[in-house]
Parts: structure tokens; sequence; C-alpha cells
């Protein structure tokens, strides 16, 4: 996640203080990646450094304002225009939990897994059930703001997102069965029988490419009675 260029942008709109710039990243995106003051501020130094903010006098209440310069609105810009860089892709700490787990003493892969999978699927709920909120704020007409159409659009990233890890638990399951049932996988590193099977050899799913998980563009999960919220979602202020 660019900082950096979020401050930019919300800059671009206008000077702005250090708790003001943080109040609205957390509206803009709905709170899912919270800022504190220190991360605004060190950040802003940095923009400064480089010559991509200027400090901009001070508002009635004597915060200190920053303001774009022409070379952050060019720095702006060309963030807008480039692709997201995925070759050096950020760590994922479910991807090196499994990854360490295979071949791990005394770790029931299969059960790491399922658990996984029942947290995922509690989430994808979650951010559906925020969806629809969502949708229906906006088509009864009772906020027009860009910050809840972003809001929007920020969900439903995380409900694609939680989609592909659920199919992609799926498919771990299937390939540590497979190496098991092959001899690929030692005997003592093999997965808990899945107790819906009488043999674990004969469950077998779909290979990739050929799952019948359901994805983004159909019905989604059905949305919970619960007003728990996700730990990575929090329930933006009207």
């Amino acid at each position: 996640m660019s900082i950096r260029h979020g401050l930019l942008a919300l800059l671009e709109r206008g000077p702005r203080y250090g708790s003001q710039l943080r109040t609205e990243f957390e509206s803009r995106t709905g709170s899912t990646w919270p800022l504190n003051v220190g991360q605004v501020y060190t950040t802003l130094a940095r923009l400064e450094r480089d010559g991509l903010v200027a400090p901009g006098g001070e508002d009635t209440a004597g915060h200190t304002l920053y303001a774009i310069t022409d070379t952050g609105r060019a720095e702006l810009r060309e963030w807008y225009e480039r692709p997201v860089d995925r070759a050096n892709p950020p760590r994922d700490e479910l991807a090196i939990k499994l990854a360490m787990a295979v071949g791990a003493p005394h770790v029931d892969i299969r059960a790491v897994i399922q658990s996984q999978r029942h947290a995922t699927v509690q989430a994808m709920q979650d951010y559906t059930r925020l969806k629809a909120q969502a949708l229906t704020a906006i088509e009864s007409g009772r906020t027009g703001e860009r910050d809840d159409i972003a809001w929007l659009l920020v969900l439903e990233q995380l409900i694609f997102q939680t989609e592909a890890e659920a199919r992609w638990l799926d498919h771990c399951e299937t390939r540590l069965v497979r190496l098991w049932a092959s001899g690929e996988l030692a005997q003592a590193d093999r997965p808990t029988a899945d107790p819906r099977t009488a043999d674990p050899r004969t469950a077998v799913a779909e290979p990739p490419g050929e799952t019948t998980a359901g994805t983004a563009g159909t019905a989604g999960p059905t949305i919970p009675t619960t007003d728990r919220m996700p730990r990575t979602a929090r329930t933006r202020r009207g």
C-alpha cells in the first residue's frame, strides 16, 4: 500500500494538515488500512524532502498545512498511469504458514487449512454484508460522496481476494491428498484423513482450472445476521 501516493492524492484537492489527512485517508478506504498520525507526519517529512509537498502556512487553529507541488502532481500522475508492480509481491502470512507446515513434525496440515477456510469464509460473509449496506446507502440517495463509492470498491476487492483465498485453500488440500496418495508426500507428513470420506486417497477434487467453487461474478455468500465486524475492515462513520 502506498501511503505516500495516497497522501499526495488527498493533497491535490487542497492543503491539508496531518490529522486531517489521516481522517480523510481512512474515510476514503473505510478504515481498512488505518494510519496513525506518526505515519502521516513521517511520510509528509519525506515528501517535503523529495520536493513533492511544501509547507502551505497555517489554518485558523494553528495547524501546519501542507500543499502539493508541481513535482508532486507529476509524481501523482505517473503513479496513476503506472501498473502496480507484482515482481516483488508482499509477504503473505498464510502462504508462509502453509509452506512451513509442510513436513513440520506433529502439524496436522489439513486442520490448519480447515481452520483458515472457516475464518476466510466468515470474512467473506462479513465483507458481503458490508457491501450490501453500502449499496443500499448509495442507491437510496442518502449518500453520493466519492468516499462511499471508494469504500464500495475497496469492499469488492476484499471480497474477490477472500474468494480467491478460499479456492486456493481447496486446491492446497487436494494437492496434499494427491501427493500422499502417490507416495510423494512422506507417510509421516500426510494430512489427516477427511472424516467425510472412507479413504482419503479417493478425496480428489477437480484439478486447478476446473474447480466448481463460485466466482466473484456469481451470487455471493449468505449475509449473516451477526454484527461482528472483520478485523480488517471497520465500520465507516456516516
